[in-house]
């Protein structure tokens, strides 16, 4: 059973999708341009459902879900609204993947939240200490609501350029369209402070006492394997990392097989199984 609705968090609201039963998984989207909860995690959602409740927020600034009044985005706004929405869920322990910006934010809410959060999946991660900002994430940001702006950061995201479909570039065109007043706000240039504001000290990283796995392409050009997964290596108490060949910024589309089964058997354990 899917379905999307609204959670107040914090006197602000929250669109979200729900699905299934079972152990609670919050999944945090990326930061790109007309990114959100449904859209990154549908298809994933749909493939854990039989196991698993998975919860799929547009986070601030994104889809459906306004900045509050007062703030302007940024790391510490998404881990507390995160935080917030799995308790006004009545979740009292979760795991979290999060892809890109959603697995800085993910690495965050572990770090705050010890209690809570069981395990995490950091997938195309951000975070790192001391990660620059690449060129190809920059260009993401800043990539203009339309057709041609869509094109060029599917193709950016992607190791197989077949992937980058009229259809695609639609959706996300008209995804992109519908969000910009929104996402014009967030990521002003220069956009390398954003960056910085989505990496998390060497300490905090440190105290993560949940299991981590890290999820990456080796083609990965937005946040590139180098410099955005194998630092955390050094970083966190109890981690491992899955690396995909032939694959760029977003596993669940690139091998989406073998990312499901891989997210399966990692949350899986908790249940014993």
């Amino acid at each position: 059973m899917t379905a999307l609705r609204t959670v107040t968090v914090d006197g602000s609201p929250v669109h979200v999708l729900e699905s299934g039963t079972g152990p609670a998984v919050l999944m945090l989207h990326g930061s790109g341009p007309g990114t959100t909860g449904s859209g990154a995690w549908a298809a994933t959602a749909e493939a854990l459902a039989t196991s698993l409740h998975l919860v799929a927020p547009d986070q601030a600034g994104f889809g459906r879900t306004p900045i509050p009044a007062g703030s302007r985005g940024g790391l510490r706004l998404w881990t507390e609204q995160a935080a917030g929405l799995m308790d006004a869920l009545g979740a009292e322990r979760y795991a979290v993947v999060g892809h890109s910006m959603g697995g800085a934010v993910a690495l965050a809410l572990a770090a705050a939240r010890p209690q809570q959060v069981t395990r995490v999946v950091a997938v195309s991660t951000m975070g790192a200490p001391g990660a620059p900002l690449s060129a190809d994430l920059d260009a993401l940001w800043a990539a203009p609501a339309g057709p041609p702006g869509a094109r060029d950061m599917l193709s950016r995201l992607v190791f197989d350029q077949a992937l980058v479909t009229e259809s695609a570039v639609a959706a996300r065109a008209a995804a992109m369209e519908a969000g910009a007043a929104a996402y014009a706000s967030l990521f002003p240039p220069p956009r390398a402070r954003w960056a910085d504001d989505l990496t998390l000290s060497a300490p905090t990283l440190a105290g993560i006492r949940a299991p981590v796995l890290l999820v990456h392409g080796a083609q990965d050009r937005v946040t590139p394997l180098g410099t955005a997964a194998l630092p955390l290596l050094e970083h966190l108490a109890d981690v491992r990392l899955h690396v995909f060949g032939r694959c760029g910024h977003v596993p669940a589309i690139e091998h989406p097989h073998d990312f499901r089964r891989l997210l399966s058997c990692f949350l899986g354990r908790e249940q014993g199984h």
